[in-house]
């Protein structure tokens, strides 16, 4: 069902990657936070496509690629290490895709609630969450 849903709204994402890159033109770095990022085989899905967009979006500008930090969130109880695990492999598949063409990908892990505070005021460019807004019961 993730799969599904990180399919059907990759439109979204590439009008909004389109407008980020027309309208506030990110630094060298593009800083982007998955919340709710949980462990599996869709959990690099996003990261991969957020890549692909600013790489076709970037070309498309005439730009150079960023450097990529992505900051992967989930609860505490969240198997990052298995996440960690699956990097090398990702980033081989990166340096397949796109050659040596884009820029530096870095991954993190940020464990969390995003009910409360999880980054510095003005250290985001991009937020993403495909399927954890629903757990929400109050806005706040």
């Amino acid at each position: 069902m993730q799969r599904t849903i990180i399919r059907k709204t990759r439109s979204i994402l590439e009008e909004t990657i389109t407008r980020l890159y027309c309208d506030t033109f990110p630094n060298n770095c593009l800083k982007v936070a998955d919340l709710g990022c949980s462990v599996g085989s869709n959990t690099l899905l996003v990261t991969s496509n957020i890549i692909d967009i600013v790489d076709t979006t970037c070309t498309r500008l005439n730009r150079e690629p960023p450097i990529f930090q992505f900051y992967l969130n989930d609860l505490f109880g969240n198997d990052f290490n298995t996440i960690f695990k699956s990097l090398p492999d990702f980033h081989t598949r990166l340096v397949e895709d796109k050659g040596h063409k884009f820029g530096s990908c870095f991954i993190n892990a940020t464990p969390g609630s995003f009910y409360g505070r999880l980054f510095p005021s003005n250290s985001i460019n991009l937020f993403h969450s495909s399927y954890s807004l629903h757990w929400l019961s109050q806005v706040k």
